[in-house]
């Protein structure tokens, strides 16, 4: 059951943090004429400043220090940040996708593969 409250947790962090990546990609891409890979890129680092801070301290309730937290974190938003890369290339520019539908579909991939590894490595 611990697993289930901290994937609804990492859920609702999630939301929050894509939120803000949205917000950014949408506004990069229709004010800004930014291709979408590198506005939802922008998008995903500011997203990844506000889940590391809800994550250790509500989904986790870690206490190991921010100084070995903070590069599992990045390590593992890298991670994260590399699969968003990959899939959103392959949609967008590879498949012609169209950008949003495509990023809902990558936010899916990306948050199951680093709930898993901020579970396991990152905060636990």
């Amino acid at each position: 059951m611990a697993v289930f409250r901290q994937l609804t947790a990492y859920a609702s962090v999630g939301a929050a943090a894509t939120a803000l990546h949205y917000a950014l990609l949408i506004g990069l891409v229709e004010a800004g004429g930014w291709p979408p890979v590198p506005a939802t890129l922008c998008g995903y680092v500011a997203g990844g400043v506000v889940a590391y801070v809800l994550n250790r301290r509500h989904t986790f309730a870690s206490d190991r220090s921010h100084a070995e937290a903070g590069w599992r974190f990045a390590l593992t938003a890298f991670l994260g940040f590399c699969v968003t890369f990959a899939l959103m290339s392959l949609f967008v520019a590879r498949l012609g996708a169209p950008y949003l539908p495509a990023q809902a579909v990558t936010t899916l991939i990306a948050m199951f593969v680093t709930f898993a590894i901020n579970r396991a490595w990152t905060f636990g």
